[in-house]
């Protein structure tokens, strides 16, 4: 499942976020739940959030359904040193 969720960030999510900078990647996939860290100009970007939920999660649960529960970002948004949006 964890090389799955890396092709369809790799093919669908990451070609739209680095457009602006960004970068998407899979921490962690466990018991339904993935783990996510932005970096670039999605690390401490004002529309981070926005792009996870109406983005990203929504292109996974289209992909994967039932078989993912929670969508995690695990980025330290205030470390952040090149948001595109400052």
């Amino acid at each position: 499942m964890r090389r799955k969720i890396m092709q369809v960030l790799d093919r669908e999510i990451n070609p739209q976020v680095a457009s602006h900078g960004g970068k998407i990647t899979l921490e962690d996939f466990v018991d339904g739940d993935i783990y996510l860290r932005m970096s670039g100009g999605c690390q401490g970007c004002s529309a981070s959030q926005a792009t996870l939920k109406q983005g990203v999660e929504r292109t996974l649960r289209k992909e994967f359904g039932d078989a993912i529960n929670r969508i995690i970002d695990v980025t330290d948004h205030s470390t952040g040193d090149n948001p595109y949006y400052n």
